[in-house]
């Protein structure tokens, strides 16, 4: 079993391949006591029913969760065609609508079209969304009438791979926010039947891709910490592969610790900023020193303003 060494700190990132069944604060307190971590967080929920990609954040690392869950995800998915589940999904005990209809591939490849771009969404009454202070799914599950309301999400693409009888496989590549199984359902009104999702996969998020993913039983085979950076454990900086990088002098370093703001007046300085690809307008940079980073930063003009400490 992976455990951590006393005095071992552990800041970085645990690609996870999620196995269906756990919810994504469950998989991630597994992580979190394999490894004896102190603070963790995890970039993104995925229903109990989902397999695939969750990042979980360690120590320092979960300052940059914001960065990995505006990043695109891909699913693969599967839709059965002629019934409705209550929970939108298999995991619903209740059928609430069932239809003889079955889409043929041309029909569903008609519809695909609908629903990319920035598109409205209601999503499922079984979903983490808050009512009134509770969350919707508790409120569902209590039997209450629960109305939640259209908003926008972004799908970049949505792919059919393949059609049968009954079923479809799809692929969608989309932003935060949007649910598959509301998707699901959406399509199948559309298409004058009803539908439910049967698997989900999350196959990427972000830079996190399943090729270098790790389960939860590979995860514990790791006996200690050393395994554990070797194999698995991703530095904080995977969170923030499309920000600038500045490199700064120890000195810099410390006075940005300590919340200084950093100035940069010299011609030298300049060339460093544009080096790093800071052009002078309002951008976010992470500040490395040593190769280790130091902080999240504001930068506008010669100034950069520290916005995150990280304490590498």
């Amino acid at each position: 079993m992976a455990r951590k060494r006393k005095g071992d700190k552990i800041d970085g990132w645990i690609n996870l391949d999620k196995p269906s069944g756990l919810t994504s604060t469950q998989a991630m307190a597994k992580v979190r006591r394999l490894l004896n971590g102190q603070k963790a967080g995890h970039a993104g929920t995925l229903d109990p029913l989902a397999t695939g990609i969750l990042p979980i954040a360690l120590g320092e690392a979960t300052k940059t969760i914001s960065y990995i869950q505006n990043g695109l995800k891909t699913y693969s998915f599967t839709v059965q065609w002629g019934e409705q589940r209550d929970t939108d999904d298999m995991e619903g005990n209740k059928v609430i609508a069932t239809s003889d209809v079955r889409p043929s591939k041309a029909q569903i490849e008609s519809v695909l079209s609908k629903y990319t771009g920035t598109i409205l969404q209601t999503p499922p009454k079984f979903s983490a969304i808050k009512v009134g202070g509770q969350r919707a799914y508790d409120l569902a599950r209590d039997g209450q009438e629960v109305e939640l309301k259209e908003r926008e999400v972004f799908i970049e693409s949505l792919e059919l791979l393949a059609a049968g009888p009954n079923t479809a496989d799809f692929r969608m590549v989309c932003r935060k926010g949007t649910y598959v199984r509301a998707l699901a359902r959406d399509m199948g009104q559309d298409l004058g039947t009803c539908s439910f999702i049967t698997a989900l996969k999350r196959e990427k998020v972000g830079p996190f891709t399943l090729e270098t993913a790790i389960s939860l039983d590979k995860l514990a085979d790791l006996d200690d910490i050393a395994r554990l950076n070797e194999a698995v454990l991703l530095p904080l900086e995977t969170a923030l592969d499309d920000i600038p990088a500045l490199a700064v002098r120890e000195d810099e370093a410390a006075r940005l610790r300590n919340g200084q703001v950093l100035s940069f007046i010299s011609r030298p300085d300049f060339e460093r900023l544009e080096r790093a690809g800071l052009d002078g307008t309002l951008q976010e940079a992470l500040v490395l020193c040593n190769s280790k980073p130091v902080a999240l930063v504001e930068a506008e003009g010669p100034q950069l303003r520290p916005v995150r400490i990280l304490n590498i």
